[in-house]
């Protein structure tokens, strides 16, 4: 709520409160763009990343690193993986395990910041998972009740105004059934009636009373009579309407407060505020028209504020896109036989049609009856779906034509499922919101907290990170009030072991819990239901051979993964010195090794202790210097001079003291195993090692050649029904791009879908088809 001030200042305080929250929560918006819907156990789910570009984003600033996470409908994950993102996008696979049962799953993606905006903002999508072991098996069947809500128009009813009421109603599983009914008040009186239109929505009109309550008399197909609530009705408030004509909306605003001479309206679209304009009320009435041509394409989120500058009513209204990114895409065949070259050429070009700069990505697998073509795609949910809360029926139907009865549906949707992304009481407090979750904009974090013996939080500690292995990864992290502590780590990739420590010799008590990066905030959509069809499983076993097929014949191929392009300087850059023990007289301790050879190191025995101090510009450093095996740390000199060094091949040295995070190096000594694996050498027993996945190496896609006779002639079997996937498709100049592959030995229709944003943020898509005979 705003402070008392006058009027000139209410609109200019309401756009400042606006600006402020958006510098300090400004969101991500994610898409997966997956290479088909429905996956048996043994296979491997392809997808690429889209984070949407903003371009009112001046800062530039994505996450590096986005989670994709696959889970059951109890919430359980079976699939999980960070992926790094480059530019705006990023790609990886997935291998489903043969333990998962048959059903529908959830695949989300969601950045580490957008965790702290809940799993609304997730991106997630359905997708089909059959274990052939299991393939007689139906899923369990989810209890539930059909589910009715009202919604009126603004937010409330309001005593003596007519208002438009829509409604939605949906089976178990998110999908809208068809009903019918009659609103009577507390004397049983009728005043309305209703029926839905599509997808289980509708709206009606009625003028509720001061004192009356409402109910909806329903009947739906194969339930008995329904009673449902309408919402109270409030004594004193205002109403907001909004009505859409060819060129204008015409908004309304109505009030049964006298007192009220004017109000505020404030529309926005992400982060641009579209109008703020201020309507002198006559008779508990103003009205607004609005040119759609100075509205932003998307949703628009319009807000309605009373004298005192207090949100009362809010209304979405969807403005289709003006802005385009068209692709056009055809195979230089309509039909192909078995094993024969399929060329695809496509182009990308803006709505002007000038070539664009994009980043696209094409999958191309076959259609059948467990196959079916993508129910969520790049445009409809980056222009609608992101913006509506809980399950979106058949997104496409909203884009696909423009008739009367589609815009009628997209109105009925932002009416029942528009949610407020942006929340006024936030702007309003004038604090800055804090955020548990952190941006992760140069690398993957490694988050957990450190306690002491009694498991309490410890403060203003330094805990150390070892990544295991040739290529140095250390990191330090000193713990907060709370005990958390956060490993901003740089190209994490693959799978490593790591180790997880405190300096045993100031801190012995102490101990490093890892925490897991994956959210535990989960959205309450329903899955759709899961049968297996008994007519499905001739099809079902087709598919399960042509899986069992290729994991046989190719899987080496399978088990290929591109270089990330890992910078492998360690930490500290270029050491000051380096020793290769084979060029020298080989001894058979560590201490005899530094006092032979290494002037830059001396020994010391203190108290029956060893100490090492490092020779900087003819002088010693203060204490003991950091000591890495394998990237390791050892804070023990004791423990130091008790590893073999016939197992250590060779010796970095840096003889200056090291500023690295929180951590203060007296110099380092980096010892190298031959095989990089500590070589069997004990580690502190208080330190906790994990096998940790850290960002994931990206498989490369097999496609078989049948460039030749023999190739065309061989005997190894091909039942692809995936042909091709490619996340990284791109086009020259004129914005145009052609692939080329090859058919398998299966037959049948088949779809091609590329999908892709410009560099405007812009997205787009085309699907094209062709046919595979004998």
């Amino acid at each position: 709520m705003l402070p008392f001030m006058g009027q000139a200042q209410v609109l200019e305080s309401i756009q400042q409160a606006f600006n402020l929250h958006h510098q300090t929560a400004q969101k991500e918006k994610l898409y997966v763009h997956t290479d088909k819907e429905f996956y048996l156990t043994g296979e491997l789910l392809w997808f690429k990343v889209y984070e949407q570009r903003d371009t009112l984003a001046a800062s530039g600033l994505f996450s590096r690193v986005v989670y994709v996470d696959v889970i059951d409908q109890q919430n359980n994950a079976v699939l999980q993986a960070k992926v790094a993102m480059k530019a705006g996008s990023g790609n990886g696979s997935l291998y489903v395990p043969v333990t998962a049962a048959n059903g529908r799953y959830k695949l989300r993606a969601y950045t580490n910041w957008m965790k702290n905006f809940g799993p609304e903002v997730f991106f997630e999508k359905q997708i089909t998972i059959v274990n052939p072991l299991n393939a007689t098996e139906n899923a369990k069947v989810v209890k539930g009740k059909n589910y009715l809500q009202f919604f009126p128009e603004g937010g409330d009813l309001v005593a003596g105004i007519s208002s438009r009421v829509a409604f939605k109603s949906t089976d178990p599983h998110g999908k809208g059934i068809n009903i019918n009914g009659v609103i009577v008040n507390d004397r049983n009186e009728q005043v309305a009636t209703f029926e839905t239109k599509k997808f289980g929505m509708g709206s009606f009109y009625f003028t509720p009373v001061a004192g009356s309550s409402y109910k909806a008399l329903v009947n739906s197909q194969g339930s008995d009579l329904l009673v449902r609530d309408l919402p109270a009705v409030k004594n004193k408030g205002y109403v907001l309407g909004l009505r859409s004509t060819t060129s204008r909306i015409d908004l309304q605003v109505n009030t049964n407060l006298a007192d009220q001479e004017e109000v505020y309206l404030f529309i926005h679209n992400g982060k641009e505020v579209t109008k703020a304009d201020r309507l002198q009320l006559n008779a508990g009435t103003a009205t607004l028209a609005i040119d759609k041509k100075k509205l932003r394409d998307g949703i628009s989120y319009i807000t309605l504020f009373n004298g005192k500058g207090q949100p009362v009513a809010e209304r979405l209204y969807f403005k289709r896109p003006e802005r385009k990114l068209k692709i056009e895409a055809a195979s230089d065949l309509t039909q192909y036989q078995t094993r024969q070259q399929v060329k695809v050429k496509f182009n990308a070009l803006n709505e002007a049609g000038l070539a664009q700069a994009v980043d696209l990505s094409v999958s191309i697998h076959q259609l059948d009856d467990l196959q079916q073509a993508e129910q969520v795609d790049i445009v409809s949910y980056l222009w609608l779906g992101s913006a509506i809360n809980g399950h979106l029926e058949s997104p496409a139907y909203y884009f696909q034509n423009e008739y009367t009865e589609t815009e009628e549906a997209m109105d009925h949707l932002l009416l029942t499922q528009g949610w407020r992304q942006f929340k006024w009481d936030q702007a309003f407090s004038g604090q800055k919101p804090l955020f548990k979750f952190l941006p992760e904009y140069h690398g993957h974090f490694l988050t957990g907290k450190l306690t002491n013996a009694e498991g309490g939080p410890v403060k203003d500690k330094v805990a150390y990170l070892g990544v295991i292995g040739e290529r140095v990864q250390f990191y330090g992290a000193n713990s907060d009030s709370t005990g958390r502590i956060f490993f901003n780590t740089k190209d994490l990739y693959g799978p490593n072991e790591i180790v997880l420590q405190t300096n045993n010799q100031v801190d012995s008590n102490l101990t490093v819990v890892l925490q897991s990066p994956f959210a535990e905030q989960f959205n309450a959509t329903p899955l759709s239901e899961f049968k297996v069809n008994p007519a499905q499983l001739d099809l079902l076993q087709s598919h399960s051979l042509s899986m069992q097929l290729r994991n046989t014949f190719t899987a080496d191929q399978l088990r290929r993964y591109y270089n990330p392009g890992i910078d492998s300087t360690a930490f500290y850059g270029k050491p000051s010195k380096v020793y290769k023990l084979d060029d020298y007289t080989r001894f058979t301790t560590i201490e005899e090794v530094l006092r032979e050879f290494v002037p830059e190191v001396s020994v010391f025995r203190v108290r029956k202790s060893y100490q090492l101090k490092v020779v900087s510009e003819k002088r010693f450093l203060d204490a003991n210097p950091l000591v890495l095996l394998d990237g390791v740390p050892y804070f023990n000199m004791d423990q130091v001079m008790q590893l073999d060094p016939l197992k250590i091949k060779s010796m970095d040295l840096v003889t200056h003291k090291y500023y690295w995070g929180p951590t203060v190096s007296q110099g380092i000594i980096k010892l190298n195993t031959y095989k990089n694996d500590l070589a069997g050498m004990e580690i502190d027993p208080k330190a906790i090692v994990i096998d940790y996945e850290g960002m994931q190496l990206q498989r490369e896609f097999y496609s078989p050649a049948y460039e030749t006779a023999d190739q065309k002639s061989s005997r190894i079997p091909d039942f692809r029904n995936l042909l091709y996937w490619s996340p990284n498709l791109t086009t020259d100049s004129q914005g145009n791009g052609n692939i080329a592959f090859y058919t398998s030995d299966q037959t049948g229709h088949y779809i091609g879908v590329i999908e892709g944003v410009a560099e405007n943020g812009i997205p787009g898509r085309k699907v094209f088809t062709f046919e595979v005979k004998k």
